[in-house]
């Protein structure tokens, strides 16, 4: 859908809701930001008004700011051969737990993100929700509006730890019995703080310190995708040899 198809989208939500959502369109998909206190309100006249009825709910998802931005890999001065030449080690999630990060760098760190669809006009958009606390992350439960939501919202506390406010039964859904901490935040460990075993001699399962070292994976870079840019590339050249 191109971003001019989106500009009613944005125009009715800006004469419906005013300075209650931040709207923005990036990569053609439209972003609205809404605070927590208007969140139920807001969701309700998405989905019952008919000119939006956002009436089927699609996910719910957390996200970790901390570290936003930031990237450990060196790509103009790394000399040398090997996958992790330009590592420079020192991004979120690549550390010993007394050495975690404890800056944000952002005015808010987490937030929760709620996607949804209106089948009846061809249009979706996404919702994000910053929370107040970045000590106790807190934002409304979709559950009443959208009863779909319930298992969404479960697994975003699980690895966000964020709270979802009148949920109906909100406990872990992903992770072990017993785990601590919650495991997508940027301030976890990505090889964990513990592992578990079976032990034959004392015929139980136990814990230990991980054993592993942190090791990279993939760069943490935000980039276009090259195959994208690819496409609109022979889109022009098309449109300038017709």
């Amino acid at each position: 859908m191109s971003e001019n198809l989106q500009t009613p989208l944005v125009g009715r939500l800006a004469a419906r809701f005013g300075d209650t959502l931040r709207v923005t369109v990036v990569r053609n998909e439209v972003t609205a930001e809404v605070a927590a206190g208007d969140l139920l309100a807001v969701a309700k006249a998405l989905r019952d008004e008919a000119e939006f009825r956002f009436s089927v709910y699609i996910d719910t998802c957390g996200v970790d700011y901390l570290g936003y931005g930031q990237t450990e890999w060196d790509t103009d001065t790394a000399q040398g051969e090997g996958f992790s030449r330009g590592v420079e080690g020192q991004a979120m999630g690549r550390f010993n737990w007394a050495e975690r990060p404890r800056e944000t760098g952002q005015p808010r760190r987490f937030a929760a993100v709620v996607h949804l669809l209106s089948i009846e006009h061809n249009r979706r958009i996404r919702l994000r929700i910053f929370c107040e606390d970045d000590m106790l992350p807190v934002v409304p439960s979709l559950t009443g509006i959208w009863p779909g939501a319930d298992w969404f919202e479960r697994e975003t506390f699980d690895l966000y730890g964020i709270i979802f406010e009148g949920h109906p039964d909100l406990r872990r859904i992903l992770t072990d019995y017993g785990f601590v901490g919650h495991p997508f935040r940027k301030d976890f460990p990505l090889i964990g703080n513990v592992e578990v075993r079976y032990d034959p001699e004392q015929k139980r399962v136990i814990y230990e310190p991980v054993s592993i070292e942190p090791r990279v994976l993939v760069p943490r870079t935000i980039r276009n995708d090259a195959d994208l840019d690819q496409a609109r590339a022979e889109a022009a050249d098309r449109w300038r040899e017709n």
